[in-house]
């Protein structure tokens, strides 16, 4: 249907970030694409390998990790955050891999910036803003469980 499926690993890139902190959740997500790119087929749709990574959705996959440090990172930055802040932190996140992605989406798939953004984002937007919310509230719930 279009270059960038749609699944669930923004809510998991975002609960790394507010769950295990900025290194932490970084590291995660650094293993995750490591997995994928030795040949785990952990990526959408059972891909796997360096291609992956090098195609049209390998800046969305780079994005996960800079956006779960980044999410990390703000969400140490409070002492409580609440739930405004994990939600701010989660779109700052979003936007990281949002950035990436649309990057090398232009790139490899020889789109215009605009053209990039209407099959890399704008087709995301309702489901993230769904997805933000749910992890704004699973890591709420979840914050003070786990300590890292």
């Amino acid at each position: 249907m279009q270059p960038v499926p749609i699944t669930l690993q923004t809510l998991f890139t975002g609960l790394a970030g507010v769950l295990l902190g900025g290194y932490a959740g970084a590291l995660s997500q650094f293993v995750y694409v490591l997995l994928g790119v030795i040949g785990l087929p952990v990526f959408s749709g059972g891909k796997a390998g360096l291609g992956t990574l090098m195609g049209p959705t390998g800046g969305y996959l780079i994005g996960f990790i800079l956006a779960a440090y980044v999410i990390g990172k703000m969400v140490e930055a409070k002492k409580e955050p609440g739930l405004a802040w994990l939600g701010l932190s989660l779109v700052v996140g979003n936007l990281v891999i949002y950035t990436l992605g649309v990057a090398q989406l232009s790139l490899v798939a020889h789109l215009s910036i605009p053209k990039a953004l209407l099959a890399g984002v704008v087709p995301f937007l309702v489901g993230d803003v769904l997805k933000l919310v749910a992890t704004a509230l699973i890591g709420l719930k979840l914050r003070n469980q786990v300590k890292i």
